[in-house]
């Protein structure tokens, strides 16, 4: 190989391209093999991808972006170019601050009516974290504390399917996960004006699913040290998506870095490695009464 041709596999481009593939997938919670089988490329093409030193044609791309649920424009990193409004707001909003941003996602909102109701969205907490961060032990007992019913959200998909949610991912495709995951969250809302939800921990995945989540329910992200939520979830027997991995771990670490952005949009954020179960459960129903302007 020529310096030249070695310069071309190094290109900064590909390296930037590399490492936001790695991110889109551990945000989304899938192994290098998962996509790799998805996109139908061998899993050492993809993880050259992921390194940076290698050349994928675009047809290979549009594969990757296809098994990573976005468009290939996303993969590129440029979403914004479909017509010129989209350009000259994209221009808006280039240089803003991630709290001006957030203004911004509130007021168009309110504009297109998106936006819950806040005493309504009061009324409705929805807990969003890894797995193993205690969403389903906290929230059944936050639920029973106020009075309110208590979901966990993967159950109400499986019951759209009619399906487990592993038979959903195996048999429709994690697409089809999504839209089942999109629907039992609306149906949710509807129906209760008063819940407490579990949701799974990959809904941040999909933004269409977490807006609604942000514009309907009081959020909380439970955190939890990424030794806790490795050392809860293999005591409950689960290990997806990290089964059969030698490195769990470390994979759970980059799934964790590529969603906390996104957690991090919650309401309120709530540390549950911090304290033992009934210290915690204690802490986070005076920080969630606090908030909601309930009684103690």
């Amino acid at each position: 190989m020529s310096p030249a041709d070695d310069d071309t596999l190094r290109h900064p481009f590909l390296a930037t391209l590399g490492e936001r593939v790695r991110t889109l997938r551990a945000r989304r919670g899938l192994t290098r093999r998962a996509v790799a089988q998805a996109a139908q490329v061998s899993e050492r093409h993809l993880a050259n991808l992921e390194s940076g030193t290698g050349n994928a044609s675009i047809l290979i791309l549009l594969q990757v972006a296809q098994a990573l649920q976005c468009s290939i424009f996303e993969l590129l990193g440029d979403v914004t170019t479909s017509s010129p409004e989209w350009l000259l707001i994209r221009e808006l909003l280039s240089t803003r601050s991630e709290a001006e941003l957030r203004r911004v996602r509130l007021q168009l909102g309110e504009m297109f009516g998106s936006h819950g109701d806040e005493k309504a969205r009061s009324n409705r907490i929805a807990l969003v974290g890894l797995r193993g961060a205690g969403k389903s032990t906290l929230g059944q007992r936050l639920a029973d504390d106020l009075g309110f019913p208590f979901i966990e959200l993967s159950r109400e998909i499986e019951k759209f399917a009619g399906c487990s949610i592993s038979e959903i991912h195996n048999l429709y495709g994690t697409n089809a996960y999504r839209r089942y995951e999109r629907r039992a969250l609306e149906e949710a809302i509807q129906i209760y004006p008063e819940v407490v939800i579990a949701t799974p921990g990959g809904l941040v995945s999909d933004a269409a699913t977490f807006n609604e989540v942000l514009a309907h329910c009081f959020t909380v992200w439970l955190q939890a040290k990424p030794e806790d939520h490795l050392g809860r979830v293999a005591a409950q027997g689960d290990m997806r998506p990290m089964a059969g991995s030698k490195e769990a771990l470390e994979d759970l670490k980059r799934i964790l870095e590529g969603r906390s952005a996104f957690y991090a949009k919650a309401d309120l954020s709530f540390d549950t490695s911090a304290q033992p179960l009934e210290d915690s459960f204690l802490a986070l129903r005076t920080q969630i009464r606090q908030a909601l302007k309930l009684p103690l």
